[in-house]
C-alpha cells in the first residue's frame, strides 16, 4: 500500500527542481497594485505567490484642535494565482499604533487590524486596454477601537490605458457598502481616482494621482480628497521597491500620509 505513494513521492521531488527552474526563468516584471491607491488590472501568474506590503506608513491629520498619528508597521498583502485571469488575495495588518492628542493629554492605542479577503478577475485585456473587477469583503478582526466592529464590502473595476510616449493611464471607480456611524445600518461610498505613470529609467518609475471619495453616511456626506505621487524601484523581475506620499486636499482628509513598501513574487 506505501509503494505508490513512495513513487508518486519521489516521482513529484524529482520533477520539484524543473518547476522551480522554469519559475526562475519568468522575466515578466512584477505587476501590483501599490504603491498608490489605484489598483492595477494585471494579476498574479497562475500557481505564484506575490507579496505586497507597506514596510513603514504614516499618516498625520490636525483638525479642530486635536491631532492624530496613524502608524502601520506592516500591511501585508498575499495573493495567489489561480489560473491566468484570476487571483485571491488576503490583506491583515498585524500591528497598527494611532496617537492622538488633544488639550495636551495624549492617548495611545495599538493592536490588529481587520481582515481583507479580495478576488480580482481580469475581464478584458489587449495591447490598449484592459478592465478588471475585484470584489471584497472586511472581516471585523481589528483590536478595540481600531475599527468599527462591522462587516463591509465592495467593488472595484480598475481599467488600465497605455497612452503614447510610455505614458500609463488608469481609472479606478469603485463602490462601497459601509456601516452607518451609528452602527444601525449600511451605506454607499463613492470612489473614483485617475492615475498617470511612466517610466524614468529602465527600472525607475513615476506615478502621480488623483483620488476622491464621497461616503455618503447618514450622518453626513463626508467627501475626502488627494493628490498622490509615489516613485517604484525595479530591482529585478520580481522584486520592487517604492516609496509615495498622499496629501489631502480638504479638511475632511488626513494632511499628509508618507509610506515605504516592497513587493515579491515567488
Amino acid at each position: 500500500m506505501k509503494k505508490p505513494l513512495l513513487i508518486l513521492m519521489a516521482t513529484w521531488l524529482g520533477q520539484a527542481p524543473l518547476v522551480a527552474h522554469a519559475q526562475s526563468l519568468d522575466t515578466t516584471p512584477i505587476c501590483t497594485d501599490r504603491p498608490t491607491k489605484a489598483n492595477a488590472t494585471c494579476t498574479v501568474p497562475q500557481g505564484s505567490w506575490q507579496l505586497e506590503t507597506d514596510i513603514g506608513n504614516s499618516t498625520h491629520d490636525q483638525h479642530g484642535g486635536v491631532g492624530s498619528d496613524t502608524l502601520y508597521y506592516l500591511n501585508p498583502y498575499f495573493k495567489y494565482g489561480l489560473n491566468d485571469h484570476q487571483d485571491i488575495e488576503i490583506n491583515w495588518a498585524p500591528a497598527i499604533r494611532v496617537r492622538t492628542k488633544e488639550d495636551g493629554h495624549t492617548r495611545s492605542l495599538s493592536g490588529a487590524g481587520d481582515v481583507y479577503l479580495r478576488l480580482k478577475s481580469r475581464l478584458f485585456s489587449d495591447d490598449t486596454v484592459s478592465v478588471s473587477v475585484i470584489p471584497f469583503i472586511k472581516a471585523p478582526t481589528a483590536a478595540h477601537d481600531l475599527g468599527n466592529d462591522r462587516w463591509e464590502g465592495g467593488l472595484a473595476a480598475p481599467i488600465g490605458v497605455a497612452l503614447p510616449q510610455g505614458f500609463s493611464l488608469t481609472l479606478g471607480p469603485e463602490l462601497d457598502l459601509l456601516a452607518d456611524s451609528d452602527g444601525h445600518g449600511h451605506h454607499a461610498a463613492v470612489t473614483g481616482l485617475v492615475n498617470v505613470a511612466h517610466p524614468l529609467t529602465r527600472r525607475l518609475s513615476f506615478a502621480i494621482e488623483l483620488w476622491a471619495q464621497d461616503n455618503r453616511d447618514p450622518a453626513g456626506t463626508i467627501r475626502q480628497r488627494s493628490a498622490d505621487a509615489a516613485l517604484i524601484f525595479l530591482v529585478n523581475p520580481t522584486l520592487q521597491l517604492d516609496v509615495g506620499t498622499n496629501v489631502g486636499l480638504n479638511r475632511s482628509t488626513p494632511d499628509t500620509q508618507v509610506y515605504l513598501g516592497l513587493s515579491h513574487r515567488f
